[in-house]
């Protein structure tokens, strides 16, 4: 191939691709919108033409704009080599700061005219202005969207000086972070289905986000991708993004398919605007898996045997590009669509209300057997944690290492027990009950550590994981960077950790963060990662066998934990001493007809915190003082080994000091 087709000319701008996709999924909402009249005023009065269809406009910008700086930050971070003749990540950082500033700039206005929609008057209104300072961090919508811009202009200005591959990695996580918030505004907090649809939204807005802002970032970086012979990794960028790409996919997929079966309530609905536009959404992702199919099975291929090329990678990714596009238009349209099946919560159903799930009724010993409530989200987390385990396992022993069985019957057995205690009765009865709910969170925080930190899950990655060699962070080097970091050095000092574990269980009861998880269903998620994240925490510093910081010695590890626990009871003895409810709005709303006494079963709370703590703690004992004879023993065989390697020339130097000493003291007496 002739040089001028291997190469591209700079004089055409990059940023073209993003205009360009902007332009299309602009069209295609306006068109989606026109043919289902989905662009009408949703609160109190018509805001008027420039707020009906500037914010389709809007969304779909600060959309496309959002996922191609995410793209290229992770481009940059995890995908592209960088080589002693290039800088590639500089001119990937150049790139996202425009984009960014794109996002900021359109979110920010996003949030404005989506405040004038809501107040139902023109967005150059002294009404909206005067009001908009006032109320726009106290509805839901509006909170989201201005906590998007924030973090939108943080990432920005993030990538304009991110040199390091460790920034550009932190702003990719907060950019999707900023991303997949949106999920919150994506379903009516009323509506039946919410945590389901919310979950499922933020598959979908992670996967999005991954594989189409991954595909732009490609897109505008593939000039600086070629190059010739060791400088061209157009084709190692595109292969490692295909991997990616193909987890977004299912992703994209199965959490579409799973939101659809939320918003419509029989086939029949499929003929309405609403349906019509997910069959639309449907055909389109349809195509992009037949391309992605393509891409994988002839672009790599080709680039392999000729790095330089581009030709079939362009007209592939440039067809995605529109196809994405024009999905990501049609998501625009969606949402301002209302959906045919979408029921509303009657307010006379207050547990449905507060919770977004109905009432179970009294609990009985059985239902801890046979009660079952699935979240998606959790069981998915779950299956994906035990499915890659498993996967690290067979690749080692493909290549003929061990790994012992009791590692993996622990992690498995503690993703287990976490599904237990969040989607079986402790987490059914833990919404509306202070007992059942201090069941699960002794289960997550407690007893779930206990068996997933003996599975060792980072020293069987990093065993089975391929190393890179070419200034890139895959998964292994990754794993490296977070447990070297400074960071985790300072998380995990066992009095830190220690301090992490009670204070904020304290806090979190004694603060108003205890109702919003009650609440709400992302509080609720929140609180259950924190549960399990310092939960397993504190059981690491104690007995983990992973690679980390240095450990302490076992007798102070000893100490700490009883510290811990001794205040840990103490808390419990707290609670049951507390003299006025916790989460009164809460529990005083719900009224349950069959809990007559709420300050009863709160008592029974602090009961249960005060005494599920000392089986894991005579356990968590137990492991530590073997983890101490086993230091003891391993350090008495070095020295045994040792010993025989010199004559005992440490015995022999130590009786010689001795002796020494003897003689200075018997000179001085003499």
């Amino acid at each position: 191939m002739s040089t001028t087709t291997t190469t591209t000319s700079p004089r055409r701008p990059a940023g073209l691709v993003v205009g360009v996709g902007i332009a299309i999924g602009i069209v295609v909402a306006i068109l989606g919108l026109l043919a289902t009249k989905g662009a009408q005023p949703l609160a109190l009065g018509d805001p008027g033409p420039i707020v009906r269809w500037g914010l389709p406009v809007l969304v779909v910008t600060w959309e496309i704009a959002a996922v191609a700086t995410v793209g290229l930050l992770g481009l940059a971070a995890f995908l592209m080599p960088e080589r002693g003749s290039t800088n590639r990540r500089r001119t990937a950082m150049r790139y996202a700061t425009r984009t960014g500033t794109l996002w900021a700039v359109a979110s920010a206005l996003t949030l404005y005219f989506t405040f004038a929609d809501l107040v139902g008057a023109p967005p150059t209104s002294a009404e909206v202005f005067s009001q908009f300072t006032t109320f726009v961090f106290s509805l839901d919508l509006t909170r989201v969207l201005a906590l998007t811009t924030i973090a939108a202009l943080f990432v920005t200005v993030g990538a304009s000086v991110a040199r390091s591959r460790a920034t550009m990695t932190w702003l990719t996580f907060i950019g999707l972070l900023a991303i997949v918030i949106n999920a919150i505004t994506g379903h009516a907090g009323n509506a039946e289905g919410h945590a389901t649809a919310v979950n499922a939204m933020g598959f979908h807005l992670i996967g999005v986000a991954v594989w189409v802002g991954g595909l732009i970032g490609l897109v505008l970086m593939r000039r600086h991708l070629l190059g010739r012979g060791y400088d061209a990794d157009l084709g190692t960028t595109v292969e490692r993004y295909s991997t990616l790409a193909l987890w977004a996919y299912v992703a994209v997929a199965l959490s579409g398919i799973q939101s659809s079966i939320v918003r419509l309530n029989s086939f029949a609905d499929l003929t309405s605007a609403y349906g019509v536009l997910i069959l639309l959404k449907a055909l389109i992702l349809t195509a992009l898996g037949v391309f992605g199919w393509q891409q994988r099975r002839s672009v790599i291929a080709a680039l392999r045997s000729s790095p330089t090329s581009r030709a079939t990678f362009a007209r592939l990714a440039v067809v995605e590009v529109v196809l994405m596009a024009t999905a990501m238009g049609l998501a625009v349209a969606l949402g301002r669509t209302p959906p045919p099946g979408e029921a509303l919560i009657p307010e006379t159903d207050i547990v449905r209300t507060l919770t977004g799930f109905p009432d179970p009724g009294p609990l009985t010993a059985m239902d801890f057997l046979v009660s079952w409530r699935i979240d998606w989200l959790f069981l998915t987390i779950a299956v994906l944690a035990i499915g890659l385990y498993l996967a690290g396992v067979r690749q080692l022993r493909k290549r003929g290492d061990a790994w012992p069985l009791g590692r993996t019957v622990c992690w498995i057995a503690g993703w287990l027990l976490f599904l237990y205690m969040t989607c079986g009765a402790p987490g059914i009865w833990g919404r509306i009950m202070f007992s059942t709910h201090m069941i699960m969170h002794m289960g997550v925080a407690m007893i779930v550590p206990l068996l997933l930190v003996p599975g060792a899950p980072v020293t069987l990655a990093l065993r089975a994981l391929k190393p890179r060699k070419d200034k890139t962070w895959g998964p292994r080097e990754l794993i490296l960077q977070i447990t070297h970091s400074r960071m985790n050095q300072v998380l995990t000092n066992p009095v830190f950790a220690a301090v992490l574990f009670f204070i904020s269980m304290a806090v979190f009861y004694y603060s108003p963060a205890f109702e919003l998880a009650l609440r709400t269903h992302t509080g609720h998620l929140v609180m259950t990662a924190h549960f399990i994240l310092t939960g397993y925490l504190f059981t690491w510093v104690l007995i983990g066998i992973d690679p980390g910081p240095r450990r302490w010695n076992p007798l102070i590890l000893l100490v700490v934990l009883f510290v811990t626990i001794s205040f840990h009871a103490f808390f419990g003895v707290i609670l049951t001493g507390t003299n006025y409810l916790l989460a009164p709005n809460f529990f005083e709303t719900i009224n349950l007809p069959w809990l007559t006494d709420p300050f009863a079963d709160q008592y029974r709370a602090g009961e249960i915190a005060w005494g599920v703590g000392e089986v894991p703690t005579l356990i968590l004992a137990l492991m530590v003082a073997r983890n101490w004879v086993r230091q003891d023993r391993t350090e008495t065989k070095r020295k045994d080994r040792q010993a025989r390697r010199d004559g005992d020339a440490e015995l022999a130097a130590y009786n010689e000091m001795l002796a020494q000493r003897r003689r200075e003291t018997e000179r001085m007496g003499g």
